[in-house]
């Protein structure tokens, strides 16, 4: 991993995610895809992550849908009515390449990934590629990315709706903005982050992903301690560490729980941040599209600009420390 790499990545996002949906404009492999009432998603890391709002989204259409450890000890039992859906940005995780295996000659297989050679696309009957490039940060966010858009294409497939890669479009517009007007909010949202002894995000269901892939964003590159809740579920898993000194809540606002987490908050004296919605309390607010999928799509970028900036001001500060 390396941080200039990973920061041209993060800028690269908007021109990466409008390549994917170019590639997908007519559907492309998405009409492989066998329709199916019972869907399972396996994937391990960010892979598992994205998953989580595209089961949701199908089970509350009325499908069954799970988004499944693939290295579980416990796997689901492989049927005829089930389509299988393998992630692996690589294509190379053996858990989820193992675990999708067991499906294969059962019920229909799918691979979304990155690598349409891999390992993972050799044990699938239909491979869905991520389009998303080379990531020269050697971390996962162009994949992350490319990961939940082609999740909402499959979605709609499964809905049997025509993909719709043509409302996903302002996506790309908008992944641009954040990025251009960054430096409204990332410079003091980048210092509470550098600054906190410990940094926890929390997102309501339907976004999820959004704080934990963001929370191993924070890991992975700058090091921070960081971990993930469920906006509902912060108060009653995560909020006894708020009383700690240092103590900072990334929250993705919008849903019924915002306020608990402001008052519990202010209370205990940890820092705030608002991603979306306004909150009153809040030390900083990065203001995110209203449809819910655009904001879906967009929102994982705001962690990985805070994750690429915070980065490089650790390596600036180890850097001085040895002059």
């Amino acid at each position: 991993m390396n941080q200039p790499g990973f920061e041209r990545d993060v800028l690269a996002a908007p021109a990466r995610f409008a390549a994917l949906l170019d590639a997908y404009a007519d559907g492309g492999p998405l009409a492989d895809v066998p329709p199916r009432r019972s869907v399972l998603f396996l994937g391990i890391g960010s892979s598992r992550f994205a998953a989580l709002p595209a089961a949701a989204r199908l089970r509350a259409a009325g499908l069954d849908a799970v988004a499944d450890f693939a290295s579980s000890g416990v796997q689901s039992l492989p049927r005829p009515d089930v389509l299988a859906v393998g992630i692996s940005a690589s294509g190379t995780t053996s858990e989820t390449v193992e675990a999708l295996s067991r499906h294969r000659g059962i019920g229909p297989t799918v691979a979304i990934t990155n690598d349409p050679t891999s390992l993972l696309a050799a044990v699938a009957d239909v491979v869905l590629p991520l389009h998303a490039g080379v990531e020269e940060g050697e971390v996962s966010c162009l994949t992350f990315q490319a990961t939940l858009a082609v999740l909402q294409l499959l979605g709609d497939r499964l809905l049997g709706a025509e993909p719709a890669g043509a409302t996903l479009r302002p996506a790309v517009e908008a992944a641009m903005a954040l990025r251009e007007g960054r430096d409204e909010w990332l410079p003091n949202l980048a210092s509470l982050v550098d600054e906190a002894v410990f940094v926890s995000l929390a997102a309501p269901a339907e976004r999820l992903s959004t704080a934990l892939q963001g929370a191993l964003m924070l890991r992975e590159g700058p090091r921070v301690y960081a971990s993930a809740a469920e906006a509902g579920d912060w108060p009653h898993v995560d909020v006894y560490l708020a009383k700690r000194p240092g103590y900072a809540l990334l929250l993705s606002t919008g849903s019924p729980f915002d306020g608990q987490a402001r008052d519990w908050c202010r209370g205990r004296g940890a820092r705030l941040a608002a991603l979306g919605p306004a909150l009153d309390g809040a030390e900083v607010r990065v203001p995110l599209p209203e449809d819910p999928v655009i904001r879906l799509l967009v929102e994982p970028g705001v962690l990985d600009l805070v994750a690429a900036e915070v980065w490089r001001r650790r390596i600036a500060a180890a850097d001085s420390a040895l002059v």
